[in-house]
């Protein structure tokens, strides 16, 4: 069995953090997301894995490499225009060849990991197997109904109707007969082969689609509230460790992890959180929930619920950061220039709050 991890995509609704960055290598709890994707790939017994790439395609090659570091095989497959899910399938035909395989998205983030589905599907005769879980806003997913029997009735792309609560949360479980639904679907109303469509084609040729409902929790981090909210679910399950140094003028509880080469000096920092590699954390505070990436400087400031990428400097901030993505290479101090003004060099689709 082969695993297929779609990373290609825009990402605009991350904008800025995205222009220069894929949205798969933004780390959760200092983790790309992606990396978390194929550990959950590997540990189910699957080392051939090929990856679905777009615009972003060089970033991703040169950070996830050929896959040595999980002892598994990488292949990239290039999707020049992200035209469905489907039609990531389609572009993958040739690497998929009659394999039955696992899809994943890469910006999704799930509980408990997919073993258990696997072990399940590779002893089953099932076509296809789908995982759902309930959402409150089932419009702006993929939807699945089901019937008393709990068998799949039908599913449709962002209906405007929802006739069910139950979302594609983006895992998905074929045979190769997959490859003959894509090729007998056409794009929908969004110029795009769904993958709800080629599903629904299994359905309605009596082949088997088994839906599983997931019951823990699952976040696409597709915008910046479900990107923090999947940071804290990931640094609740983490097992602290003090790898880095720690001050005996520091208060540091027994939810943080600090990381090697991290140094905490006069501080305050409460956890769940995680403080990265060669990061200085320094007359300041850090709150629940937060995520400071490697070489990050946060100095005569607070900070909670919030992730820093790498190489950013928080200085002298008089008032609490709070519910915040800070990218890479950002400095954000307090001028010391009178009169006092707000002065900011800010890229496109920058998002400011000031109190």
């Amino acid at each position: 069995m082969k695993g297929l991890i779609l990373s290609g995509g825009k990402a605009t609704r991350l904008y800025p953090l995205t222009y220069t960055r894929a949205k798969q290598l933004i780390p959760v709890a200092n983790k790309p997301i992606l990396f978390r994707v194929i550990e959950s790939i590997c540990a189910a017994g699957i080392d051939d894995i090929g990856i679905v790439v777009g615009d972003t395609a060089e970033e991703i090659k040169s950070t996830v490499g050929r896959g040595g570091r999980w002892d598994a095989k990488i292949t990239y497959i290039q999707q020049n225009n992200p035209l469905g899910l489907a039609h990531a399938v389609k572009v993958s035909q040739d690497y998929l060849g009659d394999d039955p395989f696992v899809m994943f998205l890469g910006d999704n983030v799930i509980q408990g990991g997919i073993s258990e589905l696997i072990r399940q599907f590779q002893e089953s005769d099932w076509n296809a197997q789908i995982v759902l879980t309930r959402v409150e806003h089932p419009e702006q997913y993929g939807v699945a109904e089901l019937n008393g029997e709990g068998r799949v009735v039908q599913l449709v792309e962002k209906p405007k109707d929802p006739r069910s609560d139950l979302a594609l949360v983006g895992i998905y479980m074929f045979t190769s007969l997959i490859h003959q639904a894509v090729a007998e679907i056409k794009p929908s109303w969004r110029g795009e082969l769904e993958i709800t469509d080629a599903i629904q084609w299994l359905v309605e040729k009596g082949h088997q689609v088994f839906p599983y409902v997931h019951r823990g929790w699952w976040i696409d981090t597709g915008r910046p509230g479900d990107m923090l909210e999947a940071n804290g679910m990931v640094l609740e399950e983490l097992t602290p460790v003090i790898e880095g140094y720690v001050d005996r003028d520091s208060e540091v509880d027994g939810r943080v992890t600090v990381e090697k080469g991290a140094e905490i000096i006069n501080s305050v920092v409460r956890g769940p959180t995680i403080i990265g590699q060669r990061s200085r954390i320094v007359n300041a505070y850090v709150g629940p929930f937060t995520s400071i990436y490697h070489d990050v400087t946060v100095e005569n400031s607070e900070i909670e619920r919030s992730i820093v990428l790498e190489h950013s400097v928080i200085r002298d901030i008089p008032a609490r950061i709070q519910d915040s993505l800070i990218g890479r290479n950002v400095t954000l101090n307090r001028s010391p220039m009178k009169p006092k003004a707000f002065k900011m060099n800010l890229g496109d689709y920058s998002q400011v709050g000031i109190l």
